[in-house]
């Protein structure tokens, strides 16, 4: 099997290409993949199928060639992932499999089709505009923090602070407790703290996340765009633009009544072939 490795901020993907969609790709086999001392390590799969190959996404292939099917590293399905975005057009452009048209290109996922710039230093993805719906709590080590649902194409729930608890003491090493009444399928959890200025940006936040089927990763794109609604709502502010400071590095959030701007650092890092024979599956 070919793949080649990626990240963005740190959020890191094995990717396999699969244009026609013959790959026999299973969750042991994802999961197998993702494992970082057997397999290749990622906190996720990207397949790199056209979108009138994958029966997911057959529905999306007038609108757009290619469909990003994204795994978690435990082998779940997952609608949407912002950095893999950002990482899986990086890796179209390189290899020649795709170019933006208007200087955007239209990427098909489980939650729709979104729209991609692609600049040599960053890339950025529309994921359109977050959808406040709700409050929830989450537990994390004995703690029970107040939180706001957010649905970005996939679940969120923004944690701010007290400011008696500093972010770095969580403990995320275990998946943080929330209502299943209110996240049937799961949710990815923010944890956040407000930080200084920074130019060019009106907001600047600091953020962890535990990602459902992953962990805590250095990165959540999607999750930032939650945080930055959030942000943007808490300081009486429609839109505007949100510096979210990961343990990877920096994405910056782009939020109107109709769009939200991911942009970021999206780097492939490796190339090769995996004996899959040689996985634990």
């Amino acid at each position: 099997m070919h793949f080649t490795k990626g990240h963005g901020t740190g959020n890191d993907f094995v990717i396999l290409p699969d244009p026609d969609g013959r790959l026999e790709l299973t969750p042991a086999i994802v999961a197998a993949l993702c494992d970082r001392r057997r397999g290749i390590g990622a906190d996720g799969v990207l397949r790199v199928v056209r979108a009138a190959k994958h029966p997911d996404a057959v529905g999306y292939a007038d609108a757009a060639e290619w469909f990003m099917d994204y795994w978690n590293a435990d082998g779940s399905l997952a609608e949407m992932c912002g950095n893999g975005t950002r990482v899986f057009t990086r890796y179209l452009t390189v290899n020649g499999l795709a170019e933006p048209v208007d200087g955007t290109l239209p990427l098909a996922t489980r939650a729709g089709v979104v729209q991609v710039r692609a600049g040599a230093e960053e890339i950025a993805v529309d994921l359109g505009a977050p959808r406040i719906t709700g409050r929830d709590v989450a537990t994390v080590g004995g703690l029970t923090l107040a939180g706001t649902a957010v649905d970005c194409g996939n679940p969120h729930l923004v944690c701010p602070l007290p400011n008696s608890i500093e972010l770095p003491s969580l403990d995320l090493t275990k998946a943080p407790g929330f209502d299943p009444a209110v996240f049937p399928t799961g949710v990815n959890v923010e944890f956040v703290t407000p930080a200084g200025p920074v130019e060019g940006a009106d907001l600047h936040v600091l953020m962890r996340v535990h990602e459902r089927g992953s962990g805590e990763t250095l990165s959540c794109g999607s999750g930032a765009c939650a945080v930055a609604a959030v942000a943007l709502r808490d300081a009486g502010r429609t839109a505007g633009v949100v510096a979210v400071d990961v343990p990877g590095g920096r994405l910056t959030v782009t939020v109107d009544e109709r769009s939200c701007w991911l942009a970021g650092p999206a780097v492939l890092v490796a190339h090769g072939e995996i004996n899959l024979a040689a996985l634990a599956v």
